[in-house]
């Protein structure tokens, strides 16, 4: 057995183990993604749902924190301005003023249940998001709430024709 020192010449080089930079930038961006998708999906999960006659007055349903809003959008009262539209909801006999920056689209229109989602400002509900009842699945799910609402949206249409 020798246990002389070997010589650097007698060295064996070990290669450096090179990096996959593209594998670890794709694992970076699927984090980032992932997570803006998850703050994304627990911000719209914490948002209060009220109805317009407990805005001001439930709890979470004060000040200028985010929140659904559910109401019957007011005969002869959406407007068009400078690419926003504005319109009153109403449930309960209480009344909120909307200001949708856009065009709601879709199947929106006066006397039908709609969910505003947004925040209170100055008095006016500035919202960035209009949901329109247009499933049985949500009928199934809040029937109660639905009933009144209905009920309203017709009153509405039969009251001011």
């Amino acid at each position: 057995m020798d246990l002389t020192p070997r010589s650097n010449s007698e060295e064996t080089i070990v290669p450096k183990r090179k990096r996959n930079w593209f594998a670890i930038a794709v694992i970076v961006i699927a984090l980032v993604g992932g997570g803006v998708i998850v703050s994304q999906f627990l911000t719209s999960a914490i948002d209060y749902y009220c109805n317009v006659d407990e805005v001001g007055s439930r709890d979470g349903c004060e000040g200028d924190r985010r929140m659904r809003v559910q109401g019957i959008v007011e005969q002869y009262s959406v407007k068009e301005l400078n690419g926003s539209t504005t319109f009153s909801m109403t449930f309960n006999m209480k009344n909120l003023n909307v200001v949708y920056q856009g065009d709601p689209g879709g199947v929106f229109q006066e006397c039908i249940p709609v969910v505003a989602h947004g925040r209170l400002v100055n008095g006016k509900f500035e919202s960035d998001r209009i949901e329109v009842k247009h499933s049985n699945q949500y009928v199934e799910k809040n029937e109660t709430r639905m009933d009144r609402a209905n009920s309203e949206a017709a009153a509405c249409s039969v009251q001011k024709d």
